[in-house]
């Protein structure tokens, strides 16, 4: 990419950010969440103040800490030994989804493409990308990761409110033609849903960790270090559901999980067969339990 290329894609970007109304916040509960979790001097009390000042978001900590999800053996009463029982990362990571969740609502734009289908992607990657985790012994802690997959095309959602009949038109080129979706992206908008996202998760003040899941998941080579295992991980989860055909898939356009990105990742092709079998019946409880 050339300097005058890269310039060019910050500015689409940077005004697509500028044009966004609710979009482009957080409810303030879930950035002090966030910053309390990235503080290493904060505790579970810290935690436990914020989320009870917000009832709406306590009865979801609840709802998701007590669903066939999570798989706990008794029930939980209180979101302070919710904090106990899953830590502040997990309780933290719950908060994030259920502030997600709002966002992809909104109408349909093309005949193929709906916030709907892009939030029932999300979830199935999330899921996938959990399963993987717990299996994979270098990548990964499995409520990070199920976050990381959920958010992971949120770039889209920049474009579909600042650039709507352009990323109308990305969406039917591709279906009518065997092109690359991100390329296409860049041609018809300006950036791709990468450059959107890690705007926005930026903005957000989001992790690294997630900033690098929703800028890198189609090119984890970028990455470096351990942000590389995490990009593999979440473009192999979303490769998986493109190929299960679930919510909104054609950004990978058949695209394979190679055996690089298993042998990176330290699992087998058995393993993986096993996530697919298990995935209807995972994917049913976590949109039973998240909603939308």
């Amino acid at each position: 990419m050339t300097a005058e290329t890269t310039e060019r894609t910050q500015q689409v970007v940077e005004r697509a950010l500028a044009s966004l109304s609710g979009l482009a916040t957080l409810p303030q509960t879930t950035i002090k969440i966030i910053e309390i979790v990235e503080d290493p001097k904060s505790t579970a009390r810290d935690l436990h103040d914020v989320i009870k000042m917000d009832p709406a978001l306590s009865v979801k900590v609840l709802k998701v800490v007590n669903s066939a999800f999570y798989g706990l053996p008794g029930q939980v009463a209180s979101v302070d030994r919710a904090i106990v029982l899953l830590g502040l990362a997990a309780v933290k990571n719950i908060a994030i989804a259920a502030s997600i969740a709002r966002l992809f609502r909104g109408k349909r734009i093309s005949e193929h493409f709906s916030a709907t289908d892009l939030w029932r992607h999300g979830v199935a990657v999330a899921v996938v990308a959990r399963m993987l985790a717990k299996l994979s012994p270098h990548h990964g802690i499995p409520d990070e990761m199920f976050v990381a997959g959920l958010i992971h095309d949120i770039g889209m959602l920049v474009e579909r409110q600042a650039y709507p009949e352009q990323f109308a038109q990305v969406i039917d080129t591709c279906m009518a033609q065997s092109i690359d979706f991100l390329e296409c992206e860049r041609q018809i908008v300006g950036a791709d849903h990468q450059a959107f996202g890690v705007a926005l998760t930026t903005k957000w003040k989001f992790p690294r960790h997630l900033r690098a899941a929703v800028g890198f998941h189609h090119t984890p080579e970028a990455l470096s270090g351990e942000l590389r295992g995490l990009g593999v991980l979440i473009q192999a989860a979303d490769r998986l559901c493109s190929q299960e055909h679930l919510g909104f898939y054609i950004t990978n356009a058949d695209q394979a999980i190679t055996e690089p990105m298993l042998e990176a990742l330290g699992i087998s092709a058995g393993h993986l067969e096993e996530v697919r079998q298990s995935l209807p019946q995972a994917l049913a409880d976590a949109e039973a339990t998240l909603g939308s």
